[in-house]
């Protein structure tokens, strides 16, 4: 234990980003045990700190320790903490612990102690043996947003836009942004190392730091969490490849298997694993126990960045669509649609495509915009695809 408690002081007393991400507001600190899911790289490490610190309690009371790194239990430790006296129990990579789900059970169950915890977007929660449902209130952390990324490389904090006001008031908002920065030169910025915040530690080796957490995802999470044997890795790595070069209105499942070299249902379950860590945006697609129910509409990387890593021919229609995606999709329900592009709430219609896109294919239809890319202010029912990266 001591070992750890010098090993935590450390932790707590290294700098504290001041900003702090969307999700930290959704955030119920009342909850006894929080655990905050997300893709390796998107800040759960950071944002855990954030909320630890938020309690406002004394550096004793606080144990920060990370799961790959202990011999004990995760029970034992809670237990012996808290009878130091400790408070809240901080546990990163929780994936890396043996029988997380029944350890955290048994804390919560039986040890007067708060504990915040983060783990990889690719857990089985839902499918654990033990129900934490019931016990722990799950927060799911995604990339940066346009507007994050802003706040954090240039220290300009604009306000979240709610999705109406953006349709109604776009072009008074690009206005207005424009007062701040050119919108486009910083989208520019953005497209090339803007959504994870690790750009931070030196923009130069982005990209390289990307592809290795590409790789422990599929090496460590997948493996470790699906039990995929290190050859079928390679498989799944090769289908990342090939979905880059497939144009997403014109996705063939069964073109793509035999491009595996996989049977079709093992296709679906790596989609499955893929799209549970967070490397793939699947539309229209609807699963169970690994198993499609129904044939994906679109499949995307889950963010932008990820085609500078993967695709050695990057499709620009595929980057603008995931870029719409990856920012809608945190607070609204996004379908593909036959006409246009994405139904959003059942209600919006959106065409995506470059700054000529014009309204042919959806002029007839109620509520229907266009969403153009390299523009910088949009008029009436067209508009700039950056302003969507304010939405959180």
């Amino acid at each position: 234990m001591q070992k750890l408690i010098e090993l935590s002081n450390l932790y707590f007393s290294l700098p504290t980003p001041t900003f702090k991400r969307y999700l930290f507001d959704k955030i119920d600190f009342k909850s006894k045990l929080i655990g905050i899911l997300g893709q390796r790289g998107v800040g759960k490490t950071t944002l855990i700190k954030q909320v630890a610190q938020n309690y406002k309690l004394s550096q004793s009371k606080m144990l920060y320790i990370s799961a790959d790194n202990i011999t004990n239990s995760l029970s034992e430790i809670a237990i012996e903490f808290s009878a130091l006296g400790g408070t809240l129990l901080i546990i990163d990579e929780i994936h890396k612990a043996d029988n997380f789900a029944l350890e955290l059970k048994t804390i919560y169950d039986f040890v007067d102690i708060k504990v915040i915890f983060s783990g990889s977007s690719a857990l089985e929660i839902e499918n654990s043996k033990v129900d934490l449902s019931r016990r722990a209130l799950f927060y799911e952390l995604h990339s940066l947003s346009f507007r994050e990324f802003i706040a954090i490389k240039f220290e300009i904090d604009l306000p979240v836009l709610e999705l109406d006001n953006i349709l109604k008031n776009h072009q008074d908002i690009a206005n207005s942004v424009k007062k701040e920065f050119k919108p486009l030169e910083y989208f520019k910025l953005y497209q090339d190392f803007g959504t994870y915040p690790f750009f931070t530690e030196g923009e130069l080796g982005y990209n390289l730091r990307l592809n290795e957490i590409i790789n422990i995802i599929l090496d460590s999470e997948v493996a470790s969490i699906y039990n995929v044997d290190s050859d079928k890795i390679n498989i799944i790595r090769k289908l990342l490849h090939l979905l880059c070069a497939s144009v997403p209105v014109e996705l063939n499942i069964q073109n793509l298997a035999k491009e595996a070299g996989i049977s079709r249902n093992t296709l679906y379950s790596y989609l499955y694993y893929l799209q549970k860590a967070n490397l793939l945006e699947i539309i229209g697609a609807n699963f169970k126990n690994k198993k499609l129910l129904n044939k994906p509409d679109k499949i995307y990387l889950e963010n932008i960045n990820l085609y500078n890593i993967l695709c050695s021919d990057k499709n620009s229609p595929s980057m603008r669509e995931s870029f719409f995606i990856s920012q809608v999709k945190i607070y609204h329900d996004l379908k593909h649609s036959n006409i246009g592009d994405f139904k959003v709430d059942d209600t919006y219609l959106f065409e995506v495509g470059g700054k000529n896109k014009k309204f042919k294919q959806i002029k007839d239809e109620k509520n229907s915009y266009v969403v153009a890319d390299d523009v910088e202010i949009g008029f009436g029912n067209k508009i700039p695809l950056w302003v969507f990266g304010f939405l959180y």
